[in-house]
């Protein structure tokens, strides 16, 4: 799209100049606060995408720029271009607007109540309606008239449904048309390329018949979109579907085990068996709620890396759990909130499972068409699920399983095709070994946490000492001398034995910095020993000037956007200096307050804020590392993204205690 024509886009739903988001569902562009308030309404809602820093297949960018170019918008507006509605207080949010309540009510009621939608004229029976919509759409998906097409999905047109006297459905007219873009249009709103017609043919086979052979390997890619996507999150990398190669199943580059914890591969083996005990239905609905936290995920890591540091301390910056869907039960959306609890470990290998699993039961789906002449249409995705541990019943599958038992003994493990029973011991074998191996390193592991619990214990005891030394004076009861037998200079400290030179110097402000990064980090240090004479040690109620405290904010969240900018660029080896500077900044920022604050806010904040900058900073030295494969740098990188926005948190909330407490 040229810059002439990208410079005259306005947001759908604000007219606020040069969006950079779209809603792929609704067919149009939306700017940057608009889109904060469609990621909270839930995919089912808004399905948005940043048009420059996500991941597009470039029919469905196309698609949605068609859309937005014939005034797709009006569909969800059309009752707004009716002159009257103005007089009735119906109004269009533009720019100025608050996000809250003004645009999030308009919003809400635009794509959730579909309020400004034209509604068609009421009749008796609403399935003689959608039956009707959805034959008209079944008519209109040969042409290459977008708007048509997405104003009846709007009003209830089914993208799968069955026509009675054609014998197909929409997407099968759209592939044999050669229209690609209908066709993405009816994949966005459900339309399955692995339905079956009257004759037992796909829309994949309709396409590859008319001679649309790129047509026919986009619908491919759309049949595998989950588990591409899945794959895609975790390793960077899609299967070669061209090829035949419909799965990738990436590795955990490494297991974290904990001494005295439970057997972490007998917990796997029950969590498997349990997911593989799950219905054909149960496994696609927790597929697919897995999949919608793929992309809360990485949305969330766009929007961090696209806003500017002014805005990164806000209620919108990101969307904490799926939102709730109002189809679904409430038990399925607890769980689906839940999912935003795992780790990035833990979430990555959930997705290996599904992954795992998937291609178990798309085998089996292969095996019963060999060995079954009737389908079960209960179950259109799979079939059956191929045994794992009766070998007799894959030698029973004929020549055509033994082929394919051939090919997949010279190809990669990461291709289609059944596993041998050799190579199934040779598996088996290699997994005893593994196990010999994590009990010896379990048993090295505990030796090393007992001397590593004594080192602490030393480390405390040394660091009492040296407090001690640090904060007393010539005139307390402990008189100390320096290090030639004379009395320290009025006013003076004791020189630390972890100090060098040949006089005491003294450190006013690096002296207090330290003592309140110690009382916020929850040293082992007692709080007693780090209070001077003449101090009792209570609570300080006093806080630092508002300005002070933005300015340190502004330094801190700017140079998160630094990192998130690397992070977005794949720059992973500027990870570790932008961590020193945000480490640096936050100490600057904990130096401004008291070093022990009455508000309870102003203690949680800091200790976030400075618990933040730690992690932060080991996780980015691990990034550092030579040669880390890509599922490590995926997972480090989402620890990074998390951690920043504790930071941007934290700071957020020590300005809004502070602005408020000074107002007063």
């Amino acid at each position: 799209m040229s810059k002439r024509v990208r410079s005259r886009e306005v947001c759908a739903d604000c007219s606020a100049p040069e969006p950079r988001w779209a809603s792929v569902n609704r067919g149009v562009l939306i700017c940057d606060e608009c889109c904060s308030i469609h990621r909270g309404l839930g995919r089912h809602s808004s399905q948005v995408r940043h048009l420059t820093h996500s991941s597009w297949p470039s029919s469905q960018l196309q698609m949605v720029q068609t859309l937005y170019g014939n005034g797709a918008n009006s569909i969800w507006e059309h009752s707004l271009l009716d002159p009257s509605s103005s007089v009735s207080g119906k109004r269009k949010a533009n720019p100025q607007d608050r996000v809250h309540p003004n645009k999030t009510e308009f919003i809400k009621a635009k794509y959730q109540m579909l309020a400004y939608v034209h509604r068609m004229p009421c009749r008796e029976d609403d399935s003689v309606t959608a039956k009707d919509l959805s034959k008209q759409l079944h008519s209109s998906v040969r042409t290459g008239n977008l708007e048509t097409c997405l104003r009846l999905l709007s009003l209830g047109a089914q993208a799968n449904f069955f026509h009675p006297e054609k014998g197909n459905t929409p997407l099968h007219i759209a592939a044999k048309a050669g229209q690609m873009l209908q066709a993405e249009l009816l994949a966005v709103y459900g339309a399955d390329p692995g339905a079956l017609d009257s004759s037992g043919k796909t829309p994949i086979d309709y396409a590859r018949q008319a001679g649309h052979q790129e047509l026919a390997e986009r619908l491919v890619e759309i049949q595998y979109e989950l588990t591409d996507r899945l794959t895609f999150y975790l390793c960077g990398r899609r299967p070669g579907h061209r090829n035949g190669q419909h799965f990738i199943i990436p590795q955990m580059a490494d297991r974290i085990i904990k001494p005295h914890s439970l057997d972490l591969s007998e917990f796997a083996k029950a969590a498997k068996k349990k997911l593989q005990s799950l219905s054909n239905h149960q496994f696609e609905e927790l597929a697919m709620d897995v999949y919608d936290e793929v992309d809360r995920r990485e949305t969330d890591a766009v929007w961090l890396a696209t806003q500017n540091h002014s805005t990164l301390v806000t209620d919108t910056t990101v969307v904490p759990f799926l939102p709730v869907n109002p189809e679904y039960s409430s038990t399925r959306n607890q769980g689906r909130q839940k999912l935003a609890r795992f780790s990035a470990h833990e979430f990555a290998t959930l997705v290996i499972d599904i992954l795992t699993d998937a291609k178990r039961r798309q085998w089996g789906n292969s095996y019963s068409r060999h060995n079954s002449e009737s389908q079960d249409n209960d179950q259109p995705d799979y079939d059956s699920v191929a045994s794992d541990e009766d070998p007799v019943q894959e030698a029973s599958c004929g020549d055509s399983c033994n082929d394919r038992r051939t090919k997949s003994s010279e190809s990669s493990d990461l291709s289609d095709g059944p596993i041998t029973v050799q190579e199934f011991m040779e598996v088996k074998s290699a997994l005893t070994a593994s196990e010999a191996k994590i009990q010896q390193l379990l048993k090295v592991n505990c030796h090393l946490s007992e001397e590593l619990r004594m080192m602490q214990s030393k480390l405390n005891s040394l660091q009492t000492e040296n407090t001690t030394l640090r904060w007393q004076t010539p005139g307390g009861q402990q008189h100390l001398q320096g290090p030639l037998g004379r009395h320290q200079p009025r006013g003076g400290r004791a020189m630390s034995m972890y100090e060098t030179g040949s006089s005491p110097r003294q450190y006013p402000h690096r002296v207090e910095s330290a003592r309140h990064f110690l009382f916020i980090c929850s040293s082992p240090v007692p709080a007693s020993d780090t209070v001077e004479p003449g101090e009792e040690g209570e609570e300080d109620a006093t806080l630092p000037c508002t300005e002070d405290v933005i300015c340190k904010t502004e330094q801190i969240t700017k140079n998160i956007q630094e990192l998130l900018r690397a992070a977005q660029e794949t720059k992973h080896e500027s990870f570790l200096p932008c961590s020193e500077k945000i480490c640096m900044a936050v100490t600057e920022m904990a130096a401004l307050f008291p070093k022990r604050p009455s508000s309870e806010t102003v203690r949680g904040s800091l200790c976030l804020l400075t618990s933040s900058a730690s992690r932060l900073h080991g996780e980015c030295q691990k990034a550092a590392e030579h040669n880390p494969c890509p599922s490590d740098i995926q997972l480090v990188t989402q620890q990074v993204i998390q951690c920043a926005y504790d930071i941007a948190k934290a700071a957020k909330q020590l300005v809004t205690v502070t602005t408020k407490e000074n107002n007063n």
